[in-house]
């Protein structure tokens, strides 16, 4: 757990990904298309990535990547992501955390 608060500690906005993995792609752009420019952390590169993979799991994130912090916060993965996005409440979340400043999507 710590390794993980060290890892998103002073960052808007931290994904912890893999490259293989469609929806942690599809994460990843949705948030940069709000503008924000996340810390990423593809797992299946690092070599402690299986390690941090089950400290993700002992959190709460239920299929390990995608997982999303804002804010120094877990948040959630793609399924949450998506969702606050439909209800409009990705953005707020974002400029909360200062990861974006306005945010012009409608």
């Amino acid at each position: 757990m710590d390794m993980i608060r060290g890892m998103v500690a002073e960052k808007p906005v931290v994904i912890f990904s893999k490259t293989t993995c469609c929806m942690s792609h599809s994460i990843k752009s949705l948030i940069c298309s709000f503008g924000a420019n996340p810390t990423v952390y593809e797992l299946d590169q690092l070599s402690n990535g299986q390690q941090i993979e089950r400290a993700l799991l002992q959190l709460g994130c239920q299929k390990g990547v995608p997982a999303v912090f804002i804010g120094e916060q877990f948040i959630g993965g793609a399924d949450r992501i998506l969702s606050l996005h439909v209800q409009n409440e990705l953005a707020p979340l974002l400029i909360n955390a200062r990861a974006i400043w306005i945010c012009n999507k409608k």
